[in-house]
């Protein structure tokens, strides 16, 4: 169990340092190579903080343990809401960016809508990946689309493009960065999900709580980071936007995977229990962001408090059940 625990905090280290790694190298070879600093920040940076949801649950697929990644995923969004965003609404009130009512939170909806209806079957199958990976090409395709032509109309302006912040490195160096960095993500997400499926056998719950807290927390960590690093510098927006959108990732790439490569029948309390009070909370940010917006409106503490509350509440009634 102590050597299965140290693998596992050694697996999260690995993780977000890999994929730090991972993400400066890929940056400063696009920089290089003179692609946009727009196209980066859509692309390569924003993975970043989803890396480690997106690995792990790839190596919990692959080893057939659909519901540790499944878990993780849902277990994600869980956190990053009730926890990330509670806390960071705690030290400093929050004030949503209009775009999030036009484009980020209509999507965050409909893809948390369309998850639920695939799930309602208790089964995740290869329609199911497809679907997902079908509406993650389209929202990508509509993102791009959109911030090209505002790139472009900026630039009729005369307005430069923002300058990324993303630290430009040599070419070799940066592609040593690239392949060190995925080496160490596959390396970490292998170990964890081993060590993690050995820590469930051994206390006796199945994967699927595993992944719903344990590995859904220290994957999490780099939103939390982001999210009080943004608030701590003034930038509500990101810490906002760093959190819907990683939601939006978790359903559309992380839940694919159990699907391509473990299809199969899931445990009925990932949909009435954990899906039902991801759904909650989704609804509740959307309806507090949609009156901060048309009000000038700020998420408050005491909305940051009742994030944490639903999250507690969520987390003790999954433990009551575990140990009945």
């Amino acid at each position: 169990m102590l050597v299965a625990t140290l693998i596992i905090i050694i697996g999260f280290i690995g993780l977000i340092w890999g994929a730090e790694r991972f993400v400066s190298g890929a940056s400063s070879i696009a920089e290089n190579f003179g692609i946009s600093p727009l196209i980066i920040g859509l692309t390569i940076v924003a993975f970043g903080t989803s890396a480690p949801e997106f690995f792990s649950s790839a190596a919990a697929a692959y080893q057939q343990k659909p519901g540790l990644a499944i878990g993780n995923a849902l277990g994600s969004n869980l956190f990053n809401i009730g926890v990330a965003l509670g806390v960071a609404a705690i030290i400093n009130p929050l004030r949503p960016p209009k775009s999030l009512s036009t484009r980020e939170i209509p999507a965050l909806l409909l893809v948390t809508l369309v998850t639920g209806v695939l799930l309602t079957n208790f089964y995740v199958g290869f329609l199911d990946a497809l679907v997902l990976l079908f509406i993650t090409a389209f929202l990508g395709y509509k993102l791009l689309s959109y911030e090209l032509s505002n790139a472009t109309d900026l630039s009729n302006h005369s307005i430069e493009e923002p300058k990324s912040e993303v630290k430009r490195i040599g070419s070799i160096k940066a592609l040593l960065y690239l392949t060190m960095g995925l080496l160490i993500l596959v390396i970490s997400a292998e170990a964890l999900v081993q060590a993690a499926s050995n820590i469930a056998s051994r206390v006796g719950v199945s994967e699927t709580i595993i992944g719903l807290t344990i590995i859904a927390l220290g994957t999490s960590l780099p939103e939390l980071a982001a999210a009080v690093t943004a608030v701590l510098k003034g930038h509500e927006d990101l810490a906002i936007g760093n959190i819907v959108g990683s939601n939006i990732l978790n359903f559309l790439i992380v839940l694919p995977f159990p699907g391509l490569f473990a299809p199969g029948m899931i445990e009925k309390s990932l949909v009435y229990r954990d899906f039902l009070t991801v759904l909650i909370l989704t609804v509740l940010l959307s309806l507090i962001c949609y009156r901060c917006i048309r009000h000038k409106g700020k998420i408050t503490r005491i909305h940051g408090v009742l994030f944490l509350l639903i999250y507690s509440g969520w987390f003790t009634f999954m433990l009551l059940e575990v140990q009945s």
